[in-house]
């Protein structure tokens, strides 16, 4: 379900009409509601009745208006009927009795309504972020505060202000617990302060600021006086360019020890927070705290320092969300400066004994540990925290709309590992797997073949759970047909895996180039994995042993990031892979990332991810080619495949070459697009309507080119754009003029993917296959051919439409990279240099290796 703010977009306020039996009744513009729960009462005079109800937590039925529909509660009754006065989808325009309808009304709506008078829980997984409605943000005075500890970082103050202010104005309830009174008053005292320590010296007997004892008791409460106004000044100012009014709420951390001031404290946030006015808290270090403290909540409530006071502030005032935000990226398993400190990016409260923490920084009163511990204090009581760097740019939005940003507190038990983990295990386990004999990694393979079909009950059961879901999501057919698993698929994949364990051999350490460089010392260049690949990809569960038994096959590790919608089916298979790589010692180098990460945090991982390798619809592969900034991407975005039939064609081989490019698998990125047919045939024979006919028997609908619809009276819909992939049975049909025209065509409108040429004239096949730019160009061959298995690669990782690297269906082969090896029995390059030695740089066969050792060249043939 979309909350409700989501629906309606930010501030919008609907007519609310109060309902008996059938009719509806337009409450006047001055009355004032409220959404409450049927069945709760409310003691209150008949005068305060225009007053917002509270729950016996303090929870203000008024602060529901922000991303419900902004009621008061009704002057006679504590239990109304609400109608929408207009339609907003998912939701249809009805009357919703409140004593029958509450829980349908909020569970799913938004999550801080429903905890109005139930349990709260916090999110489990930072997507769930996105739906917080109340956030608290603490910015702590290493964030805010110069690195001298006189004045404010404005820069980094600005930004935070506007991303706050963003988020105000999309409709959420914002607060923020602030630092910096005492660094702002600092800036002010500095000149007031040199005087006292020099002038006042010499002018008075009697040096109120001597002594380090008083100065350190003294100085900060002094400028926290001073510096309070000004803060809450530039606060105003900053804020006002956003169209947010802000208030100022000083607090000591008492107030939240006497019951009685507490909920006043909680009464005025909530009562600002209805009237769309951003709380700005601070703690009032310019005084001592009154001494009326109840002992029994002092207890309870212990309050050590902001970030403690952060998460107290939280949890009364029922956030969702709260942020912490410090000089560091989020929490660490020991302290970031030494050696193997590694940032935990989901943390459960029961990992805080494995934590090392060091010392806090040199403003604010509280280290990572209080923060670990406040955070976890919120998380306890349905507070959802984020620990993140205050200074990285952007922070708070990200966090908020679920990007991997700082440490995120959680007590889901299935944190599973850290993609950084996974991406480590997977550079160490590649490796190993390039360190192995070819035969070992030939047999992990050969039992990965065997395992797909001799557990295929297992993985159809699991393919199955999977189709059943997708069905109720109503998923379209062509990601459905990507889904489904055979037994006829998983024989094919076997017997492909077979071939690649088969042709695996002589891939890595294979030696490519041989150069004498000169006497005794030889260059070798020789075949290498690339490292660790992330492989993405949707609704294509097949591809995961694919691409697994290609990395296997070259040493590379590798991530793969399969669709949720083929969850069980990729689960089932990687269990296979693991079992197999077991059976060689490397389980880690081959890992599923079953995290709910972002892919967008995935592409972060530049220093352990070497290639991304997108399979899926173009929108997935543009998407990953937009968000990648410096990992390489391996792809192609979209695949429009062309077919041109040209004037010398055989009819029957034509039929049945383009039925097949379309019908075979329309939803492969290699299946035809559209069809280019000379206009010679199409006039002189019955070509057009036997390939209509073929293609509208097998359920293919046709669009027509401009020029087609101009030569028939009655024909096709006209198509919208030549530039599409309908990954369906649906195609284009156009005419062309010749050779020439239809190969322009394919320039301006292809993709670079796979085109094919019908002729039985040898001539104009090879002008086609040398002038079309494309990776595949066929001649008599259907475009369904361009895939790694038809080919005799195996299997293939995906199509690349590049120009470098890899092009075509990617194999074994593109999976590699090459490095140079030079030996030599002695060599130093002075020696060249000043001429007592010199460069041969022949040729070598591949073929034969050298003992350098024997190796004699006269000096005459040195530059030859």
């Amino acid at each position: 379900m979309v909350p409700f703010h989501k629906v309606l977009g930010p501030m919008v306020r609907l007519p609310i009409s109060k309902t008996t039996s059938s009719s509806f009744e337009i409450i006047p513009r001055n009355t004032r509601l409220t959404v409450a729960p049927a069945g709760k009462t409310y003691s209150r005079r008949p005068d305060t009745y225009g007053e917002p109800w509270y729950s016996s937590k303090g929870s203000k039925g008024a602060s529901l208006r922000v991303s419900f529909l902004g009621a008061y509660r009704p002057a006679y009754s504590t239990s109304a009927n609400i109608a929408f006065g207009k339609s907003i989808a998912p939701f249809q325009r009805r009357a919703y009795s409140t004593r029958n309808h509450w829980s349908n009304l909020h569970l799913d709506a938004s999550r801080s309504i429903s905890r109005i008078e139930g349990s709260r829980a916090a999110f489990q997984h930072r997507q769930q972020l996105q739906h917080s409605r109340r956030i608290v943000v603490k910015l702590g005075s290493a964030v805010i505060t110069r690195r001298d500890g006189y004045g404010l970082a404005l820069g980094r103050l600005a930004s935070i202000v506007e991303q706050v202010a963003e988020l105000q104005n999309e409709g959420r309830e914002m607060m923020m617990v602030t630092s910096g009174a005492v660094a702002f008053g600092k800036q002010k005292m500095a000149q007031e302060l040199l005087m006292s320590l020099s002038m006042r010296e010499t002018l008075s007997g009697k040096d109120n600021l001597r002594g380090e004892e008083v100065k350190s008791m003294l100085a900060p409460r002094a400028s926290a006086a001073v510096g309070q106004s000004g803060l809450m000044s530039l606060y105003e100012a900053m804020f006002a360019q956003y169209g947010v009014k802000v208030a100022q709420i000083l607090i000591t951390k008492p107030d939240f020890y006497n019951n009685e001031t507490r909920q006043n404290l909680i009464s005025t946030i909530n009562e600002l927070i209805a009237l769309n006015i951003l709380p700005i808290i601070n703690t009032n270090d310019a005084v001592t705290p009154p001494p009326d403290v109840d002992e029994e909540v002092s207890r309870k409530l212990d309050i050590r320092d902001n970030d403690s006071l952060a998460a107290r502030l939280a949890s009364e005032v029922e956030t969702d969300l709260l942020i912490l935000m410090t000089d560091v990226d989020g929490i660490f398993n020991k302290p970031p400066g030494e050696e193997g400190a590694r940032l935990i990016d989901n943390f459960s409260p029961n990992m805080i004994s494995s934590l090392e923490f060091g010392a806090k920084s040199n403003v604010g009163t509280g280290g990572m540990d209080s923060k670990v511990k406040a955070a976890s204090w919120a998380l306890e009581r349905g507070t959802s925290v984020v620990i993140c760097n205050g200074l990285a740019q952007g922070a708070i939005k990200g966090i908020v709309h679920g990007r991997k940003i700082g440490t995120f507190f959680t007590t889901s038990n299935s944190v599973g590992l850290e993609v950084e983990v996974l991406a480590k295990n997977a550079r160490r386990g590649g490796r190993v797997l390039q360190s192995l004999n070819p035969e070992d990694r030939a047999s992990a393979i050969m039992t990965l073949a065997e395992l797909l079909e001799t557990r295929q009950a297992d993985i159809l059961v699991a393919n199955q759970r999977d189709l059943e879901e997708a069905e109720k999501t109503g998923i379209s057919g062509a990601l459905k047909s990507r889904l489904r698993l055979t037994p006829a698929k998983l024989n094919s994949l076997a017997d492909g895996l077979r071939q690649i364990a088969n042709d695996s051999h002589d891939m890595v350490g294979r030696v490519l180039s041989k150069t004498l460089i000169a006497e005794g010392i030889e260059l070798r260049k020789v075949t290498v994995p690339i490292g660790v690949l992330l492989v993405i990809f949707e609704s294509r569960p097949d591809c995961l042993p694919q691409v697994a038994a290609l990395a296997m096959a070259t040493g590379n590790g590798l991530l793969l990031k399969g669709g949720k919608e083929a969850a069980h089916s990729n689960q089932a298979l990687m269990d296979l892979v693991k079992e197999a790589l077991g059976t060689v010692g490397v389980a880690g180098a081959i890992s599923l990332v079953t995290k709910r990460d972002d892919i967008s945090d995935l592409l972060q991982l530049e220093e352990f991810i070497d290639l991304v390798i997108p399979r899926g619809s173009s929108d997935l592969v543009r998407t990953i080619q937009e968000q990648s900034q410096s990992i390489p991407v391996l792809g192609h975005a979209e695949g429009i495949c062309h077919v041109y039939i040209d004037k010398d064609a055989d009819l029957e081989k034509a039929v049945k070459i383009v039925r097949d490019a379309k019908c075979d698998y329309p939803s492969a990125c290699n299946a035809m697009e559209t069809l280019l047919i000379h206009e010679e045939i199409f006039k002189n024979s019955d070509l057009f309507t036997s390939v209509c006919q073929a293609l509208q028997r097998d359920g293919v609908r046709i669009n027509a080119g401009p020029r087609l619809s101009r030569m028939l009276t009655f024909g096709p819909p006209v198509a919208k754009s030549f530039k599409v992939e309908f990954s369906d049975l649906e195609c284009i049909i156009e005419l062309v003029s010749d050779m020439d025209e239809a190969i322009n065509h394919i320039h301006r409108y292809g993709s670079s993917h796979t085109d094919v040429i019908v002729t039985e004239d040898e001539a104009s096949a090879d002008r086609f296959l040398n002038s079309v730019d494309s990776a595949c160009v066929f001649h008599n061959v259907s475009s369904r051919f361009a895939d790694g298995y038809r080919l005799g690669l195996g299997a293939e990782v995906g199509i690349s439409t590049a120009r470098i690297h890899a092009r075509g269906p990617v194999g074994m082969e593109g999976l590699l990279t090459t490095k140079w090896i030079l030996k030599g029995n002695y060599g130093v390059a002075s020696e060249f240099t000043e001429g007592r030695r010199n460069f041969i740089h022949k040729k070598l066969p591949v073929e034969t290796d050298f003992d350098l050792g024997s190796i004699h060249v006269e000096h005459e043939s040195a530059h030859q």
